[in-house]
């Protein structure tokens, strides 16, 4: 019976307001009925107006963190999210090619809300070429994807480009979140590495309480994982999970709120094939 529940880690930054980074990741990991710990990579003095300040980790430490969680634990998935900077990412690829803590699911974390840089700029390649190989699926949102591909993406079939391009860089399965563009739905498209293609679409919710959507996402494929379910099925519970976190709304602070984490899975998710 020893580590037989499954476990789960995030590889973020903290946010002390509490809605998104790690904090959303737990959150979301204790609704889905896996265990979550956190290795923090940074801190940011955050609320629901913006970032106000972010400190990094030093890197010592994160190779601390690592070290221990490493030497006990079972982990059956893991996520990252906010990572700093260019030794910070090193730091934590150079780590997870020393211990095999599951399936990895890459949020590509790079600007805050409020708009407060989370990832330097000298960053973005040692993401490409490091992080991205050791990546099972990666989840951006379409600015982030822009950055990573070094092209706009305006439509939904540049969205469709934009995925086979990102699998190219090394990773298995892609998440394309389509939030950024118009339209009545909110839709993401998906490429699995077995060649499947579908959208996931859900009607698109008038609230500013969407801070950390992102995190809460990719937190919920993690936590499927680890349970064991396939990568597809992972992938559209976190959509009826979010899309039931932002139609199910709580109302904290003055800001972009954040999501619902009691919330139910929503019903009203839409699986359409290309």
């Amino acid at each position: 019976m020893k580590n037989s529940t499954p476990q789960v880690v995030t590889i973020a930054g903290s946010d002390s307001g509490g809605g998104a980074g790690l904090q959303a990741d737990l959150k979301t990991f204790q609704a889905r009925h896996v265990f979550g710990m956190s290795i923090v990579v940074a801190l940011t003095a955050q609320n629901t107006l913006g970032v106000q300040e972010s400190l990094p980790v030093p890197c010592e430490f994160v190779d601390a963190q690592f070290a221990s969680l490493g030497d006990d634990f079972a982990i059956r998935a893991a996520k990252t999210g906010m990572l700093a900077d260019t030794a910070h990412v090193q730091t934590v690829v150079k780590n997870l090619q020393t211990y095999n803590f599951g399936p990895l699911v890459v949020d590509p974390v790079m600007i805050a809300k409020g708009g407060h840089p989370l990832l330097s700029n000298d960053a973005i390649q040692t993401i490409q070429t490091e992080l991205l190989p050791l990546a099972t699926v990666v989840t951006p949102n379409l600015p982030e994807a822009e950055v990573l591909i070094g092209q706009q993406i305006t439509s939904e079939a540049e969205m469709i480009r934009a995925a086979a391009t990102l699998q190219q860089f090394g990773v298995k399965n892609v998440v394309m979140k389509g939030g950024h563009l118009e339209g009545t739905e909110a839709s993401d498209f998906v490429l699995l590495e077995t060649g499947e293609q579908f959208w996931l679409r859900a009607p698109r919710q008038t609230t500013k309480n969407t801070h950390g959507t992102g995190d809460t996402f990719s937190s919920c494929i993690v936590a499927e994982l680890a349970k064991g379910v396939s990568m597809k099925e992972a992938i559209v519970t976190a959509k009826a999970y979010i899309q039931g976190a932002i139609t199910e709304g709580i109302f904290v602070g003055h800001g972009h709120g954040p999501t619902n984490h009691w919330a139910k899975l929503s019903t009203e998710i839409r699986i359409e094939p290309v």
